[in-house]
């Protein structure tokens, strides 16, 4: 676990493994960000077996004062995946030697505390550490979330048009971490 004032700010805040007894908290945070930005765009039926998904390595919360207020996790490539394929096109890499950065999101309370920031160096350390680069997507219309990872160094390996659905076309931007 990781915990940290911020410089000037009195306020907590920690990033530790998702338990199993944090998954109603994460569903309320995720219906919070869903209501305030849209994300996840397509409301999962299931929202906790959404944030565990069968690809699933790990995963992590974000405290703030002792409470949960952000979610990040780290899964192996799945099907409709698109950054895997584009990093291993452009550096060789198998897609085995890449994991995706996937169910981000921090409660908008909660935001300007640097959780997004303390969630993705996290999820990187760990995939760095069972010596996996991370990848991620992201729909093009979140600005802020493609901010951040440009601002965290990620690079952008292009936008890819995918169909959701028969009458959903979303644009997805891919992004790499940094070397």
């Amino acid at each position: 676990m990781t915990s940290e004032n911020v410089s000037g700010d009195s306020t907590t805040r920690s990033v530790r493994r998702r338990a199993d007894h944090d998954l109603g908290d994460c569903v309320r945070v995720l219906a919070e960000v869903h209501a305030h930005d849209g994300y996840p765009v397509n409301w999962p039926d299931l929202p906790g077996a959404w944030l565990t998904p069968d690809s699933l390595i790990a995963s992590w919360v974000a405290e703030l004062e002792g409470r949960v207020v952000g979610h990040v996790g780290l899964s192996r490539s799945a099907a409709g995946d698109v950054a895997p394929g584009l990093w291993s096109e452009r550096t060789g890499v198998s897609t085995d030697a890449i994991a995706v950065v996937n169910r981000l999101f921090v409660a908008p309370s909660a935001r300007g505390h640097r959780i997004g920031a303390s969630l993705m160096a996290q999820v990187v350390a760990e995939a760095r550490g069972r010596g996996l680069h991370p990848v991620l997507d992201v729909v093009a219309s979140d600005t802020a979330a493609a901010a951040l990872y440009e601002r965290l160094g990620w690079q952008l390996l292009g936008t890819v048009e995918q169909q959701w659905s028969p009458q959903q076309r979303v644009a997805v931007r891919c992004y790499a971490a940094g070397i």
